[in-house]
């Protein structure tokens, strides 16, 4: 029996944990935390380690499916199936136009560089628009409000937090999540030594989560952030604990963003935040006056009505108080892999340059909302979605009304899946072609791993070779276009490469891989070799001798703003003409129904990721059950007991779960976590049961967070009450 241990690092979330696989006889046996990770230094968390349970799944799918008639699948050949994709995929484009394709990409594409490029410049090269992605359920709204403020979608500041006096977070629980938008592979020491040296940790939350638990706490009414945010604002400049040197030297438009404040005193935000105007004004002023402070925020200030305001507000809470660009506040990234500033240059990371046929609302980074993936697909006209791409993705799980854009995906004339596993998206689809997992490629960390307090890369080979049929992602768009005639990097932007391409040629480079482009990058940026150049820069070769990483700086850099922002002067702008508009959209409330008294909001599970995750027998022992958190008196007065099933219904429709009946929300909010209520191919996710919150959710249009099109998931009005077990159907009738 072959026995190998081999060094790699996790691909479920932006921690990016190193790993040690152990190997017998090419079948994955383990997962352990690996030691020698500079950063992690022997921690992951419980959902690395169970990725072996993914990773031989006996439901995972691992030869190419077709669908029958009847709507069960026959496995099919590769050539088969790329064959029959390829061609009907042409008819599509011949007779409707490449406007009428499109691609939806879930959150695991984010951790694997090749995937996005290759998928990107299929749909690129065949002229379609309809691309979509978990990030307007998720993300899109800080990308805005970084394209607003510096003028660049990429730069997603983080927190500086190995040397912050004052962590201020706003939904964020990075003790469950391990930390999105900073890569902080020990969040829990990184957060207790702040407070070990004498700092602070506030956490503003509709729910006393497990870091709110863990440091101070503000309780705040769902949706209610960019109030909060003003008046710490209003405080700020009212008592004149702003740093106007720094805001004339970093920014403009200061003046009228103090202005803007001045309607927002706390006295009268509490009705809207329900926080005491003597707590938020202590708050603002112990930000403002913190040696270092800054503050973040994550998926809960990113998903309400008012997100891309939530998250501009949060930076320049930062920024007004003199702490960006500067060591303990917010940092700007400087890409080890610089696939963001091709993207920057080559006009990808764009905001507003086109509206969606349906809705009219603005692309992020050439993505559209995908609430409106099911009108896109039953709207007829110039431009009807007619074939789509969904990998890596569930999004009749993950975005609002799944159950309309279940029966839309059965007209489409053509749906193709690249996935794991038959989800409940994908049992729809024409074709399901079984991908690699992240321990079956080759990868090297970008985007988010660049919002790092320390400066780090790490490449991995594959530690095991595909199972079954499996191919990686890119591979299949890559032979599509080969069958279709086209050449990917032909047309449109894309056409700047042309002279790299061909001087690599020349120099032996062959043809074009994704690897190939991620490795030049690597080496012609910022910490690269410049290919024997810099003596000390970074090459492949270098990668393979310290497979645990490499660690590149101690800190991330600081005084590089006017590299990083791309606005005029490299100037950062605080008033755009987009955010004043926000700002007076504030008064457009939405009147309360009496009928509709609590307010639902998202929350994150240790032992969850979104909707992939709960077919691990390991993820799933124990007491695993979806339930909706209530507080006691919202409870009582609904006539609920612990542990009974109720209904949740809210103005658009109704799932029914379990409740769990805690003080840990505050009264009138109810928390429920998301990625439940499967009926895919994955037996033990389908049999523990759940609900699919997102069906509690609106996708029209008018819904819609305006400025990124965000999904509105948290501050949905909705109402609780017990189901009469009794009156149930039993689930075998």
């Amino acid at each position: 029996m072959a026995v190998e241990q081999r060094v790699t690092y996790c691909r479920i979330c932006e921690a990016l944990c190193g790993l040690i696989a152990t190997v017998e006889d090419g079948r994955l046996h383990s997962l352990r935390p690996d030691p020698d990770n500079p950063l992690s230094r022997g921690r992951a968390c419980p959902k690395g380690i169970a990725f072996t349970d993914i990773q031989n799944d006996p439901d995972r799918v691992l030869s190419p499916l077709r669908r029958r008639p009847d709507g069960t699948f026959d496995e099919v050949s590769w050539d088969e199936a790329l064959g029959d994709i390829a061609g009907r995929l042409t008819r599509i484009v011949a007779t409707h136009g490449g406007g009428a394709v499109g691609q939806y990409f879930g959150n695991p594409i984010a951790f694997g560089y090749a995937t996005g490029i290759w998928s990107g410049l299929f749909l690129t090269r065949l002229g379609g628009h309809h691309q979509y992605s978990s990030g307007s359920q998720d993300i899109n709204s800080r990308f805005v409000a970084s394209k607003l403020l510096y003028g660049a979608a990429s730069q997603v500041p983080f927190p500086d937090l190995p040397r912050t006096d004052f962590l201020f977070m706003l939904g964020a629980n990075p003790l469950v999540s391990h930390g999105s938008g900073v890569r902080t592979p020990r969040v829990k020491d990184d957060l207790s030594a702040i407070t070990r040296r004498g700092g602070r940790v506030v956490v503003v939350d509709p729910r006393r989560t497990e870091t709110a638990r863990a440091y101070e706490h503000v309780p705040v009414r769902p949706d209610s952030d960019a109030w909060l945010l003003l008046s710490m604002l209003h405080v700020i400049f009212e008592e004149d604990l702003a740093d106007t040197a720094a805001l004339d030297r970093q920014t403009t438009g200061w003046r009228a963003l103090r202005d803007l404040t001045r309607a927002f005193p706390p006295e009268q935000t509490q009705v809207r935040t329900g926080v005491a105007p003597d707590i938020l004004r202590t708050l603002a002023r112990d930000f403002a006056s913190a040696p270092a402070a800054v503050a973040y925020g994550r998926t809960g200030a990113c998903l309400g009505r008012h997100g891309t305001l939530v998250c501009h507000l949060l930076d320049a809470l930062s920024i007004v108080t003199g702490n960006l660009d500067r060591a303990g506040g917010m940092l700007f990234a400087r890409a080890v892999v610089p696939l963001e500033d091709v993207g920057e240059k080559t006009g990808k990371m764009t905001y507003d340059t086109a509206r969606s046929r349906v809705g009219g609302l603005p692309e992020v980074i050439s993505t559209y909302p995908a609430a409106l993936i099911a009108e896109e697909i039953l709207t007829p006209g110039e431009g009807q979605l007619r074939a789509l791409f969904v990998t890596a993705g569930n999004p009749v799980l993950t975005v609002p009304n799944g159950p309309m854009l279940e029966k839309a995906l059965g007209e489409l004339d053509l749906l193709v899946s690249l996935d794991l596993y038959v989800n409940e998206t994908n049992s729809h689809a024409d074709f399901i072609l079984p991908a690699t997992t992240f321990l079956e490629r080759y990868d090297v960390p970008y985007s988010f791993a660049n919002c790092s307090p320390t400066v780090f890369v790490q490449a991995t080979e594959a530690v095991l070779a595909p199972y079954g049929q499996a191919r990686n992602e890119w591979e299949v768009f890559d032979e599509l276009a080969r069958r279709m005639g086209l050449s990917l990097f032909a047309t449109g932007p894309l056409e700047r490469f042309n002279g790299v391409l061909s001087w690599l040629d020349r120099r032996g480079f062959g043809r074009m891989t994704p690897r190939r482009l991620v490795e030049v990058l690597m080496r012609i940026g910022p910490y690269g070799d410049r290919f024997g150049l810099r003596r000390n820069g970074i090459n492949p070769r270098k990668l393979r001798a310290n497979p645990h990483g490499i660690v590149l700086s101690e800190h991330a850099p600081t005084g590089i703003r006017a590299e990083a922002v791309k606005l005029p002067d490299g100037k950062v702008s605080l008033a755009p003409a987009e955010i004043l508009a926000e700002v007076e959209r504030l008064g457009e409330r939405h009147p309360d129904n009496p009928e509709l008294p609590l307010m639902a909001i998202g929350m994150r599970e240790v032992r969850s990721q979104n909707s992939w995750m709960h077919n691990s027998p390991t993820l799933m022992k124990g007491d695993r059950r979806h339930r909706a958190r209530i507080h006691p008196s919202d409870a009582a007065a609904a006539g609920l007991a612990e542990g009974a099933t109720v209904r949740v219904t809210s103005e658009y429709g109704a799932i029914e779960t379990e409740v769990r009946i805690t003080d840990e929300v505050a009264p009138g909010t109810v928390a429920i976590p998301h990625g439940w209520g499967h009926k895919g191919g994955w037996q033990l996710a389908n049999r523990s049961g759940g609900a699919n919150v997102n069906e509690l959710m609106s996708n029209d249009a008018a819904d819609l967070e305006r400025l990124a099109g965000m999904s509105v998931l948290n501050g949905v009005a909705v109402r609780i009450e017990p189901v009469d077990v009794a009156a149930l159907p039993h689930p075998g009738t």
